[in-house]
């Protein structure tokens, strides 16, 4: 073999560990949710679980909010989480209220947690892992946030934080609202916003672990029980594919080393890895810029409404 082509068998050999190095896992909040803008519940978690399946993806992570088994739309919400880990899909703590920690005390807080717990407990699937509502771990409040911190070890929980975020939920409320309004949606439009949104979220996190960390986490995606995963979860994993992601589970995934990691910065609320990046001094946006709505949704009202602004 001539010598040049030995160099170049051997460089694409080196490259191969470091591609690898793009693992995510898929997590679902707000389990479950109301209805959107498309399905009834039980539709919508018939499509998640046959796309995620249709997609490969072994396991993801449901976070339940018991307390929305009372809404209205909660009716079958237990059958349809059961339904979720029939499918070797696993679950946890999301709060028993879905309420902020800004809004009121560790002590409370760490009670509404409790009362999820005690729904949760013995189920097959669970997990010890607390996912804080709107990523609000306490904001500038150190002591609340260190007071549950503290609270959640005691209880055996650990932080079941996010690293990517596309804020999800707004692009399906501004597809609420347009339906309610009688606007017509471009379906495809839609699709292609949803998945290219993620794709980008997941590519702008590893680019930020590279700088804050110097080499790639398992990341995990913050994603929402909702009518756009059930239609594009395929779409969505058919994408990152397509940059290099591989599909981990969400064990491994809060097996990496940054899931001990406790960031001390001026206000806790948002992604791990945008405090560690904040912690280590780099400059902000450390946030995907589609989490800013001035930036999401004039461009949501350009691709899938069509409207001039």
């Amino acid at each position: 073999m001539k010598l040049w082509l030995v160099a170049v068998v051997a460089a694409c050999v080196a490259a191969l560990p470091a591609m690898a190095q793009k693992r995510i896992a898929l997590t679902f909040d707000d389990v479950p949710r109301a209805r959107g803008p498309f399905l009834t519940p039980d539709q919508r978690t018939e499509r998640l679980i046959a796309g995620l399946r249709r997609a490969k993806v072994a396991q993801a992570a449901f976070f339940v909010v018991p307390g929305n088994l009372s809404d209205p739309d909660g009716t079958g919400g237990e059958r349809r989480i059961a339904a979720y880990v029939a499918a070797g899909h696993v679950v946890a703590n999301h709060s028993f209220s879905h309420p902020a920690l800004k809004a009121m005390t560790a002590e409370a807080y760490l009670a509404d947690i409790d009362r999820a717990g005690a729904w949760l407990e013995g189920r097959q699937g669970l997990r010890p892992w607390f996912r804080f509502p709107y990523l609000d771990e306490g904001g500038s409040d150190r002591a609340k946030r260190d007071a549950v911190r503290a609270g959640l070890a005691a209880r055996g929980l650990a932080n079941g934080y996010v690293t990517v975020d596309g804020s999800d939920w707004n692009i399906e409320s501004l597809t609420a609202d347009a339906r309610k309004a009688g606007k017509p949606v471009d379906m495809d439009g839609l699709r292609d916003l949803y998945v290219e949104t993620h794709v980008e979220s997941a590519e702008f996190a590893d680019g930020l672990a590279r700088k804050a960390l110097g080499r790639q986490p398992v990341q995990v995606m913050l994603l929402h029980e909702t009518d756009l995963a059930a239609c594009w979860i395929a779409d969505l994993v058919a994408g990152l594919r397509r940059k290099g992601w591989q599909i981990v589970s969400v064990d491994a995934a809060y097996r990496d080393p940054i899931a001990k990691l406790h960031p001390d910065v001026p206000s806790a609320q948002g992604t791990l890895l945008e405090a560690i990046a904040w912690e280590k001094g780099l400059p902000a946006p450390r946030w995907y810029e589609r989490n800013t709505l001035s930036i999401a949704t004039p461009l949501y009202r350009r691709r899938v409404l069509h409207e001039a602004r």
